[in-house]
């Protein structure tokens, strides 16, 4: 037996193994994959003592799911995961959940989650690295970007978003490996799928290379030739799904459940390993994959060749002064669109934080997101997406982990159901992502109820670890981006296409940083008004209006709620005082207001067609319109 083979049967073994003793997982595709990953091994440059290392290769698992091929490589290589590890596999506080988890298990260059994820997260760290390479130097960057990706992966329309891009950009360090097993869990791809995936790649200006992924000489002159391209590459490796697996080689049911224990048995009987034994590692396997020693000499070598100023420019991108940025200011009572007051905002930090980039999905004349002579990538900063929402977002979340740089991503605030899966791992990963969303509510007006985001608020408010910012003019606008920058986590700035009127800078209690804020108190107030965004100015004018009456009202403004519901009972009581009935009023559907609010007035439709002006009168969001809803539900 080669030492190839047995270090590909040693990772098949260890997959197996692990999701045999939890009795969960999916043990196909990493066998399939072994042959493949033993040689891509010997070709990458990784080191597990300096993890962050920025020249590294990135290898991505778009295929989540195969973590035992994942963990497997990750102990081989030497990173700070240990067979005890190993042999927790998918149980609950492990460091070795059922998908691969950044920031949770080390080596893990990013969370993928669900199918087609990891492709486009390729692609984002294929463009970082395109951009980075012309900000320091071909010779300090020169890394590859590997990905591992399945028939599934190709399936889901974000790879095609992705790959797309990817063409387009010639993004020549990009090296997909497709495991063409032509396998899913419902069976035989044949059932839903046959499309040539050769030609839809070399017609998107990939360079596609064919291979058997089970022969080491073909893969390694496949390996050889990816790195010499000028263009992406895909590897179709045509593969056997469970390669090795005594009886079911092949069939569709290894896709996700355990072989069983007289099947391991076998296989490995087969393979000349000992059947008796689980989690095995022969000396000579664990010293031919590992990389420590090489990864350290890599590093040092590495450091040895920067010369001082490109140390400097590296520590520059790499810690971002956001202290530094000089943001733009607006006249109390002049009107503006919280998307024009962002524009400024975006490219004032644009021109103080190197790193700082970004783009849109087609729409940065009407999201208002260019960066004004800042040029468009791979030489600047400016990004264009096309209509590929769920790459662009995708693309971005990676762009964000390389080490680098901080990017930002726009489109309709409606839009953003395209890439609610991207945005929903941002969170989960801890992301600093920043989501641009314009067209905020009704008042996109003409457009109609399929453009106006009725739900969305609620939707992203509800995510975890997610911080949605709207808000109420300008002066908030700059004061929620200085919160935002400083959040380890993604935030979103949903912002109107209407002017808004900039309100003095005069505040009774509370920031901007706390979420929300008493922005008007009344002695012997009776009712709390809560509101964000375009309908803050409404709650303070119907407030005018109710004092009139003998109805005082404080007025609370909540530009993130999502903060505002992190602070603690003493500072929500001097926000919303307890003795008042509290009202919230929002151009949403709003629900989530009920935590606070005795009564909400959103959104109960749709929306409709028409001028903004009249669709705030119809949906009775005007001044006389809630005055009298007030009014009416004090009498009750």
């Amino acid at each position: 037996m080669s030492l190839l083979q047995k270090q590909a049967d040693t990772i098949r073994f260890l997959a197996a193994d692990m999701v045999q003793k939890a009795n969960s997982g999916h043990p196909g595709a990493p066998m399939g994959l072994a042959d493949i990953a033993t040689v891509l091994s010997k070709h990458l440059n990784i080191s597990p003592t300096n993890s962050k290392w920025l020249n590294r290769d990135r290898l991505v698992f778009s295929g989540g799911h195969a973590t035992g091929l994942v963990y497997s490589l990750l102990h081989l290589w030497g990173f700070d995961l240990s067979i005890d590890d190993m042999k927790q596999f998918r149980q609950t506080h492990s460091r070795t959940p059922g998908h691969p988890e950044f920031g949770h298990t080390h080596g893990v260059e990013i969370t993928t989650g669900p199918l087609g994820q990891g492709i486009a997260n390729a692609v984002g760290f294929s463009m970082a690295s395109k951009y980075a390479k012309n900000v320091l130097g071909e010779d300090v960057i020169n890394h590859k970007v590997y990905c591992f990706c399945g028939d599934g992966d190709l399936q889901e329309g974000l790879s095609y978003e992705a790959t797309s891009t990817a063409g387009h950009q010639k993004l020549d360090n990009l090296v997909i490996i497709y495991d063409s097993n032509n396998i899913t869990i419902e069976g035989d791809t044949s059932i839903a799928w046959d499309e040539d995936v050769v030609a839809r790649f070399k017609a998107i200006n990939f360079e596609v290379i064919e291979i058997d992924g089970h022969n080491f000489e073909e893969i390694e002159a496949a390996f050889v030739q990816a790195k010499a391209a000028t263009k992406p590459v895909l590897i179709k490796a045509n593969t056997a799904i469970a390669k090795g697996a005594a009886t079911m080689e092949g069939s569709h049911h290894t896709h996700g459940a355990p072989l069983g224990a007289d099947e391991i048995s076998a296989s490995k009987i087969k393979a000349g390993f000992n059947p008796d034994e689980t989690f095995v590692i022969p000396y000579e396997v664990k010293a031919a994959f590992d990389k420590t020693e090489c990864g350290e000499t890599l590093v040092s070598t590495w450091e040895t060749s920067l010369n001082a100023e490109t140390k400097a420019k590296i520590k520059t991108y790499t810690n971002p002064d956001f202290d530094s940025i000089e943001y733009p200011s607006f006249e109390a009572d002049s009107s503006v669109a919280t998307r024009d007051s962002n524009h400024k905002i975006l490219n004032a930090i644009a021109a103080a934080v190197p790193g700082f980039m970004g783009g849109s999905a087609d729409l940065a004349p009407s999201n208002k997101t260019e960066l004004k002579g800042m040029g468009d990538f791979p030489m600047g900063k400016n990004l264009h997406f096309g209509i590929r929402e769920h790459a662009m977002a995708s693309i971005s979340n990676a762009m964000n982990l390389y080490g680098l740089f901080r990017v930002f991503s726009a489109t309709f605030f409606v839009f953003s159901d395209y890439l609610k899966p991207a945005a929903r791992i941002a969170a989960l990963a801890s992301i600093p992502h920043h989501f641009v969303w314009t067209h905020d509510s009704i008042g996109v007006g003409e457009d109609g109820p399929t453009h106006q985001p009725i739900e969305h608020l609620g939707q992203f408010r509800s995510l975890p670890n997610f911080y949605v910012f709207r808000p109420a003019d300008a002066t908030e606008n700059v004061d929620s981006w200085k919160v935002a920058l400083k959040l380890n986590s993604p935030s979103a700035f949903v912002c109107s296409r209407q002017g808004l009127k900039v309100l003095k800078d005069e505040k009774e209690f509370g920031t901007v940083a706390n979420g929300a804020y008493l922005l008007k108190k009344r002695d012997n107030a009776t009712i709390t008004i809560m509101a964000s965004g375009s309908e803050l100015m409404l709650a303070l004018q119907t407030a005018c209006q109710l004092e009139k009456e003998g109805v005082m009202a404080n007025v609370v403004s909540v530009p993130c709620y999502d903060l505002f519901i992190e602070q603690d009972k003493e500072y929500i009581s001097k926000v919303i005082d307890k003795n008042t009935k509290v009202f919230a009023v929002e151009a949403a559907r709003a629900l989530e207001y009920y935590r606070f609010a005795d009564v909400v007035y959103g959104m109960d439709t749709f929306g409709a067609s028409g001028p903004a002006p009249e669709l705030f009168e119809e949906f009775g969001f005007t001044i006389p319109a809630l005055k009298a809803k007030i009014l009416a539900d004090l009498k009750d």
